[in-house]
């Protein structure tokens, strides 16, 4: 039998899931509404916590942050069941993965920290993907049980917290992509283009595509023959941010970007290739 704590978006729909395969799941949310709402999936809800996990073998957790977690777990010890296995998906700091397992280890109790690029439709669907990390002997056998709840479980070894890592990495990129998307709507705004044909252009040009051979280009050093140039890419951001403070627009990212490109050029380095600004975080 599982448990599952914490009936967000995420945790409701994995619940749901689970339902439809016809497995016995106990719910439990801090707000407990949102947990009876699952009843009608088939759920056993519960308005204390350590009712919810008392005779479970698996307990899954979708929480907010590191103290949610720990507060939660702490409320719930009494329920568990020995030797029960605790599966917590939340985004939290790699610190607090490690000493998790740390401590419910010598509880008696096996923590696995497995976040989740994953939506709410993920979740329900089982795709995405799902990051493990730490004691290999633990993830064999719970691999079964993880990757029947996305499209792609990704091991990632013996490192314990380095799933925790991970996922605040994967989880900076989509910031700093969705944080570019809006300086790119907000620079055809000013330039008087409409947001249904930038999505036009990015439908036919997907620059997404050249990732893997930016990064490998970024992190083999290989900064001295240029695609394009650190001058000439500072001209550029010169022209956006001109045009968009003409128009009264604001960009976040370019002006940042920018005020690096100088640092950069004025070391000397306008001639290579303009990804030369990452060149101290490699």
């Amino acid at each position: 039998m599982k448990a599952f704590l914490g009936m967000g978006l995420l945790g409701s729909n994995f619940v749901k899931a689970m339902c439809q395969k016809g497995e016995d799941v106990n719910v439990w949310n801090r707000t407990h509404s949102r947990a009876a709402a699952l009843e009608e999936f088939g759920a056993k809800t519960f308005e204390k916590v350590e009712d919810a996990v008392r005779n479970a073998d698996l307990i899954h957790l979708t929480l907010k942050d590191d103290a949610a977690v720990d507060e939660v777990l702490i409320k719930a010890a009494p329920g568990f069941k020995q030797g029960a296995v605790i599966i917590d998906h939340t985004t939290t700091s790699a610190e607090g993965a490690i000493e998790r397992t740390k401590y419910w280890k010598v509880q008696g109790y096996t923590y696995l920290h497995a976040p989740v690029f994953m939506g709410p439709m993920n979740a329900l669907d089982g795709s995405g993907s799902m990051l493990v990390s730490g004691d290999q002997e633990v993830i064999g056998r719970l691999s079964q049980e993880l990757s029947g709840m996305t499209g792609k479980l990704i091991n990632l070894g013996t490192e314990e917290g380095k799933a925790a890592g991970m996922k605040l990495v994967g989880n900076l990129f989509l910031l700093s992509m969705t944080a570019g998307v809006s300086d790119t709507l907000s620079l055809a705004k000013s330039l008087h283009i409409p947001a249904a044909d930038v999505l036009e252009l990015f439908s036919n040009w997907n620059p997404g595509a050249a990732m893997p051979s930016r990064m490998k280009k970024i992190t083999e050093g290989n900064f001295s023959q240029p695609s394009w140039e650190l001058n000439m890419a500072r001209k550029d951001a010169g022209l956006m941010i001109s045009a968009a403070d003409k128009a009264g627009q604001k960009l976040t990212l370019i002006p940042a970007i920018a005020k690096v490109m100088d640092e950069w050029i004025e070391k000397g380095h306008g001639s290579d290739d303009w990804t030369v600004i990452s060149k101290d975080n490699i």
